[in-house]
């Protein structure tokens, strides 16, 4: 083999190991379900059967929070959000009051979801530039969401 073979292979292998992992999808995520990046859920949106556990992992560098919409979850559900708050204001008054709740880089929240219909959350510092997203409990769903 000559030595610009030699190189353009070496140089193939190593930028295919570069990139290994890089080009995952959001439904492939490993340890969890649903990532933050900076300003944003990913999967904005994940379907679950009854009895699922989702996993958020914080993969950004910000502080983030996944905070249930207590008008926005069906009406049988419980409240839920980190921090474990029993409500919206009270979730939205401990962050303001020391960023209670917050998830940091790799931190990880789980929470088990029992109640058919649609739960919609978002992140409280980011709410504004459109952090939300939705859990959407179904009958229908498979369990490898």
């Amino acid at each position: 083999m000559d030595r610009r073979a030699f190189l353009r292979s070496a140089g193939t292998v190593a930028l295919a190991a570069g990139l290994a992992g890089c080009g995952e999808g959001s439904g492939e995520t490993g340890d969890y379900d649903v990532g933050m990046t900076a300003r944003k859920f990913e999967p904005v949106s994940i379907e679950v059967p009854p009895g699922a556990t989702v996993v958020w992992k914080n993969t950004s560098t910000h502080a983030h929070t996944v905070t249930a919409y207590e008008d926005a979850i069906p009406d049988d559900a419980d409240y839920w959000a980190t921090g474990e708050f029993d409500s919206q204001s009270a979730a939205e008054s401990g962050w303001l009051d020391g960023n209670d709740g917050a998830l940091y880089q790799g931190d990880t929240y789980e929470r088990t979801f029992e109640t058919v219909g649609t739960h919609d959350y978002f992140c409280i510092p980011h709410e504004a530039g459109g952090m939300v997203g939705a859990v959407v409990v179904s009958e229908d769903a498979t369990t490898d969401a």
